[in-house]
């Protein structure tokens, strides 16, 4: 049987299976393992050890791994076997044979960003795999007839595992025992009722509990089970969207569709039209076709999330589903739930009020017994055990639990039926006073001064008749108000004023009465904290009900449903919505939001559903994981531009190297070192740099308007300079020279566009950009580096007539930037 005392939040924590009768004077320790009684059940007290070895030996035990990322093998495959990779591989190999190694340098940098890329993504994974355990849930299995707690995978065929409230079946078995044991099955069904078990019924892995406690036997393991065959289907069947990627993705698949008809123009026009050396013409055929390709955007992406990941969990933060990192920077209303988010997980008593002349020790005798009753307490019946310790003064020894109401989140109440020491049964409920209590009892404008305070007050009050009867509530007694005081988080109006100064809306979700919440968010410095409604009063109506959560900022007496439902509400509105939570009645919302939240203390199930876990359990956490991901959204949509920008001049030169009918100015060692020093090394820097810019939607979009018209005018500005220089020079090397003049113009029309991209300036963008400069003067200066690159700029008015018409590109830059910037916004 479980009993569960009341946290009128609706907060609770796991309860496990005991028997029917207990002392409740007696010492109960729900940290050790506990002796098991006999049991009608005949595997009540579990396997032995013996019998589990030989399970072990068939390999009837649960070996599926837990898999927080993609295997070594998975990373290796994504990160080599790319449909780019493929074509630049080709084009290297084609290289290597018919050009100098200078030529082939491009096949080495992707090698290189290959290999950076699988690093990068390995340590994340290690990260991710580290975190996972030390989140991982372990269940009380029953074995030699005493529980503890052991890993999932360690569980075999034929052990009794117990269940509690927030627990998470683990693996397919049968009931064998039962106390008022509802399974909630909407991750696998869809369905949100709970379903109340009985012994011998069947319970699915990937369920979990919601009131009541109980054991099953499991009756399949390892593959098998149900979890191993919809393990992520089932958890989590939504996963996070994520624009970055599927943008990223829209734009290669355009980018193809151009590369191929273009790249075919460009051999037939270098091949067979144009009768030169075929090496060379091959040669320059590659160095237009390696260009149009962004080789580095995914490689910078997958980077940019992986750093990510190690940098949020060196601050305890399990990234279960890694563009959740972005989802979070996109979010612009925050649910939170009070207990355990705003407030810490203890709380202290400051005061018991007898009611209706009841004796104040006899009150006392009933709460400690209460406390005593439960080897597994929530925070609030915890402070009631610090306040009236077993064993304490008045006794309460004697005192023999009889029956038990598991807490729901529905009622908002637990009971216990006792039989007192002289023989006398006693049945009383502990919960919240407004559901107890009827409207207009003169009592409740007691408790709001006190909720107006800030303090959580329970209820506790006697059943006249047997506590499972139909309508005990109606009738109960009230016999006291136990006043708590909850413990703020000193981090929480921090936190809170972090959100609002990004524009991000905070909205309270709690099950507790209403005045409290917004007393304890008003004190954390909510904005809009005296704006409370009762969830009872909430209308049903989708679209009212999103404008009530619109116009109010705290909300109290929620029930689980109803948390779902106006996750929805929300979203209806447009809205991003995130969800934290660490109770099992926070589940169903968690489910259903843009981006769940759960604490590392939470149940099993809320951390199974959540695609970020705070595994310190800090609500501080979260601005950082928003700050990761602005910082991911931001650098990559800036290094997008850089990137784009390359593959719309790179495949217009060859459409205009076609038309005109003339050798393609480039050969690949000049664009792989343009490539390096204007896109490849800098965008390195800019990715993984400090960004507070809020996510903008769009991501396709925002990029393509910036990186057409400035791949337009450096392909325009390049082409024209190369035309020039054409009829500029004449004899032997004529074709070389052409090509350091376009070059020229080339390198300084993109370094425009990284100093745009490059802003705001700071003292290192200003050193990394000049770096880059300094770089390319350096291979014009070197002789060797000259000869190595085919760069040598030929007298003096040809280069500054590339000057000059880079000059005049870069203010039509400037000005096509500015008239972009005005027209759609920043």
């Amino acid at each position: 049987m479980t009993q569960r005392a009341l946290d009128s939040s609706g907060e609770q924590t796991p309860g496990s299976p005991r028997p029917a009768m207990i002392d409740a004077g007696a010492e109960l320790d729900p940290v050790h393992p506990v002796e098991l009684p006999p049991s009608g059940h005949p595997d009540a007290t579990g396997l032995t050890t013996a019998e589990v070895a030989e399970r072990v030996a068939r390999g009837e035990v649960n070996d599926v791994p837990v898999r927080s990322s993609r295997s070594l093998t998975e990373i290796v495959r994504a990160n080599v076997f790319t449909r780019f990779n493929l074509i630049i591989g080709v084009l290297w190999v084609i290289m290597l044979f018919v050009a100098p190694i200078q030529d082939s340098l491009f096949g080495f940098v992707i090698v290189a960003n290959t290999g950076i890329g699988i690093i990068q993504e390995w340590r994340a994974k290690k990260t991710l795999d580290s975190l996972a355990v030390i989140g991982e849930a372990k269940p009380t299995v029953r074995r030699d007839g005493v529980a503890a707690e052991i890993s999932t995978h360690e569980i075999v065929l034929g052990d009794v595992v117990e269940l509690g409230p927030g627990d998470k079946v683990v693996v397919d078995g049968t009931v064998a025992e039962a106390d008022s044991l509802e399974i909630d099955e909407s991750l696998l069904t869809g369905e949100a009722d709970p379903v109340l078990k009985r012994a011998g019924d069947p319970v699915m892995s990937g369920s979990f509990v919601v009131a009541g406690g109980g054991a099953f036997t499991a009756t399949k393991v390892g593959r098998e089970a149900y979890a191993a065959q919809l393990a992520e289907e089932a958890s989590r069947f939504t996963l996070v969207h994520s624009e970055l990627r599927s943008g990223i993705s829209t734009i290669l698949k355009y980018v193809t569709w151009m590369m191929v008809p273009t790249a075919i123009g460009l051999i037939i026009s270098q091949l067979v039209v144009k009768d030169n050396n075929f090496k060379d013409s091959v040669a320059r055929t590659v160095g237009g076709i390696v260009p149009m390709i962004p080789e580095g955007l995914v490689l910078l992406t997958s980077v940019a999330f992986a750093i990510g990941v190690v940098r949020l969990g060196r601050k305890q933060c399990l990234v279960q589903e890694l563009p959740a990192i972005e989802g979070l920077a996109r979010v612009d209303v925050v649910c939170l739930d009070k207990t355990g988010t705003l407030t810490e997980g203890g709380m202290d008593i400051t005061e018991v009020r007898p009611l209706n002349g009841s004796d104040e020790a006899y009150v006392h005798q009933v709460l400690r017994s209460l406390g005593s009753s439960d080897p597994r307490p929530n925070a609030s019946l915890q402070a009631i055990i610090d306040a009236y310790p077993a064993g304490g003064e008045g006794g309460g020894k004697g005192w023999t639990v009889t029956d038990a109401m598991p807490f729901s989140s529905a009622r908002k109440y637990s009971g216990a039926a006792f039989t007192e020491t002289d023989g006398t049964p006693s049945a009383w409920l502990l919960g919240a006073p407004d559901v107890l209590l009827p409207d207009g009892d003169g009592t409740l404008t007691e408790i709001e001064h006190l909720n107006e305070q800030g303090l959580r007050v329970l209820l506790l009050a006697r059943v006249r008749g047997e506590l499972d009867a139909p309508g005990a509530a109606d009738g109960a007694v009230p016999t006291a108000l136990v006043v708590l005081e909850q413990r703020l988080r000193p981090d929480a109006g921090e936190t809170l004023a972090y959100f609002a100064q990004q524009n991000v809306a905070t909205k309270v979700i709690s099950g507790d009465n209403a005045v409290s919440v917004g007393a304890v968010a008003g004190k954390l410095g909510l904005a809009g904290a005296e704006n409370t409604l009762d969830a009872r009063r909430m209308p049903t109506d989708p679209d009212e009900m999103a404008t009530a959560m619109e116009e109010n900022a705290v909300f109290g007496r929620v029930t689980p449903q109803q948390k779902r439902d106006m996750v929805a509400a929300l979203q209806s509105r447009g809205h991003t919505v995130a969800m934290t939570g660490d109770g099992v009645n926070d589940v169903l919302a968690l489910k259903d939001a843009d981006i769940g939240v759960s604490m590392g203390s939470g149940s099993e199930a809320t951390r199974a559903v959540a695609q970020i876990v705070l595994l310190n359990n800090s609500f501080a956490t979260l601005p950082s994981v928003v700050a990761e991901g602005r910082r991911v959204i931001g650098n990559i949509t800036r290094v997008a531009t850089l990137f784009l920008t390359k593959t719309v001049y790179s495949v217009l030169l060859a459409i205009l190297v076609v038309c005109f009918q003339v050798e393609y100015p480039f050969l690949p060692r000049h664009l792989t070192l343009l490539s390096t020093l204007t896109i490849g090394v800098p965008a390195f820097f800019l990715a993984l740099a400090p960004n507070k810019e809020r996510a903008q939607p769009h991501f396709v979009r925002r990029v393509m308007r910036y990186a057409i018209p400035s791949g337009v005018i450096a392909a325009a500005a390049t082409f024209t300079t190369y035309l020039v220089a054409r009829h500029h020079y004449a004899g032997p090397g004529a074709l070389e020279a052409e090509t350091s003049a376009a070059t020229l113009t080339l390198f300084l029309v993109s370094m425009w566009v990284l100093a745009i991209i490059a802003r705001p300036y700071t003292w290192w963008r200003i050193g990394l950009v000049a770096a880059m400069g300094l770089g390319f003067l350096i291979v014009l200066v070197v002789p060797w580096l000259q000869d190595f690159f085919a760069l040598k700029l030929v007298g003096t008015t040809m280069p500054w007539g590339a000057v000059g018409i880079a000059v005049a590109a870069a203010a039509l830059l400037e000005f096509s930037w500015r008239l972009v910037g005005r027209r759609f916004g920043a």
